[in-house]
């Protein structure tokens, strides 16, 4: 599909993005896609620099005339949320991504398309390469390993941009204008334990799977009510340890902090006496979560099979904790903003729980537009998990973005955007984390907004980036420039 893709308008962003899909780049893979990047700015012949963490920075001057406008930076990331669906032979660390047109769309067969940032560092790269353009200064920052701790933008120092004003290409809804964005704080949860190898006489294996949810990005789609396996997994395994007699042995479920689980899994052992209504049990939940996210989730799947049996056992103390703190604790949204209607303001994604030998671990990312909220999520969460005996510890903390709504270059772009399109677009808060929160507080003057196309279902397998909206942005950032 590469001929197809690379034909679409306009021909250089869509042929750089496709160079994306063809890089593997997830979080903590940059180098060849960093050098890719260096090696496009140098062929140029364009100030290319890259700074000790890795972030890509490439100078071009203005064009004649416009020597003393003000220099903008175009900033996006490179690397990319690797999921993918479970029946997949896909290796992020060196498949290409298989992308292809789907009517006025272009997502991947089965795995994340990488649209989230690829088409924002396309769309810079774009910039950079067409000599028609008429534009002040720019500054191209392509930052590494946002989608897992931001590292990039920690990493930028003073003094490394020389522009006033960032136009950041991450968001992802046209004709939106974004001028804030929630900061965020990762819990790590752990529960230490000794196996219990005592199986009980008489039990039998069962693996449980539970599949086919979307999943999605926990920021921009944790409002609309998407399950989360591992909530409803340990929802399941509640009943099924109190009235069947099920011990836990092993359960995995979720794989990014930032993505909502699509699936989890779990090895049981139960009587054997009561494995025919376990699996009455089994199909009884199934209906239950189809009928409660009908019209949310259409392929939900829980089933279980016959395994081999475990050696060990989780113990029955520690399981009975896991299972009460992970029914407790809060998932999803849990506070809106009164500034911008229908926009979240704090939420939480239970996102991975995983047993090792001798260990569970448990992962929460806390979003919030508020500090004192996000202090006070993660303070109810660290309670519950530690009344269950956990060891709670913090990181990956960032503060968010705060809205300046008399910001010279909104202003400019609101009227950039309705001269070009006859509408005004909306000016709105992001409930996700951008770099823009923490680029602000190194750089505390600067100008910023944020912008991109039409992207859906980041993070999951679904995710897909609509074709005449990557047109839309691109004359709209090609006329920004040439009036700032």
């Amino acid at each position: 599909m590469s001929a197809e893709i690379k034909a679409l308008s306009p021909k250089s962003v869509w042929g750089y993005f496709y160079d994306f899909t063809q890089i593997p780049r997830p979080t903590g893979q940059m180098e060849e896609v960093t050098r890719y990047v260096v090696t496009f700015g140098k062929n140029l012949g364009l100030e290319t620099v890259q700074d000790e963490v890795g972030n890509v920075l490439i100078r071009k001057p203005a064009t004649p005339g416009m020597e003393g406008h003000k220099t903008v930076i175009l900033q996006s990331h490179l690397d990319m949320v690797p999921q993918k669906n479970s029946h997949v032979q896909h290796d992020f660390t060196k498949d290409p991504i298989d992308a292809y047109i789907e009517g006025d769309w272009v997502t991947a067969r089965d795995t994340t398309l990488g649209a989230d940032n690829g088409i924002g560092a396309a769309l810079a790269m774009a910039v950079l390469a067409d000599t028609t353009l008429k534009h002040g200064p720019v500054e191209a920052l392509f930052t590494v390993d946002e989608e897992v701790g931001m590292d990039g933008a920690f990493g930028l120092k003073p003094g490394f941009l020389k522009g006033e004003i960032l136009i950041n290409c991450d968001s992802e809804e046209e004709g939106e204008l974004f001028v804030g964005c929630a900061g965020g704080a990762d819990l790590n949860i752990s529960f230490q334990y000794k196996e219990d190898k005592h199986i009980p006489v008489g039990d039998v294996a069962v693996k449980l799977s539970l599949t086919g949810l979307k999943g999605g990005h926990s920021g921009v789609d944790i409002h609309l009510g998407r399950g989360n396996a591992n909530k409803l997994l340990f929802r399941f395994l509640k009943e099924g340890v109190c009235d069947y007699g099920a011990r836990l042995s092993f359960v995995e479920g979720g794989s990014l902090r930032n993505a909502i689980p699509r699936e989890a899994f779990a090895v049981i052992t139960i009587p054997e006496d009561n494995v025919q209504a376990l699996w009455e049990l089994v199909a009884d939940y199934q209906d239950m979560y189809r009928t409660e996210y009908v019209g949310i989730e259409d392929g939900i799947m829980f089933v279980a099979e016959m395994t081999d049996m475990p050696e060990t056992l989780i113990p029955e103390q520690i399981q009975d904790d896991l299972i009460n703190a992970v029914e407790g604790c809060q998932n999803g949204v849990i506070s809106m903003l009164s500034d911008f209607p229908g926009t979240v303001e704090s939420s939480s994604n239970l996102a991975v729980i995983k047993s090792t030998p001798e260990m569970l671990e448990v992962k929460i990312l806390v979003r919030s537009s508020s500090e004192s909220r996000k202090a006070y999520v993660c303070s109810s969460l660290d309670s519950i998990f530690s009344l269950a005996g956990a060891k709670v510890e913090y990181g990956g903390a960032y503060n968010g973005w705060q809205p300046d709504i008399n910001s010279p270059v909104l202003n400019l772009m609101l009227k950039t955007y309705e001269g070009l399109f006859g509408k005004i677009p909306s000016v709105k808060v992001m409930h996700a984390g951008l770099e823009c929160g923490i680029i602000q507080g190194i750089y505390p003057e600067m100008d910023m907004i944020s912008i991109g196309p039409d992207l859906q279902f980041p993070h999951s397998p679904d995710e897909r980036i609509n074709i005449p909206s990557v047109q839309k942005v691109w004359e709209f950032i090609t006329a920004t420039l040439a009036q700032i």
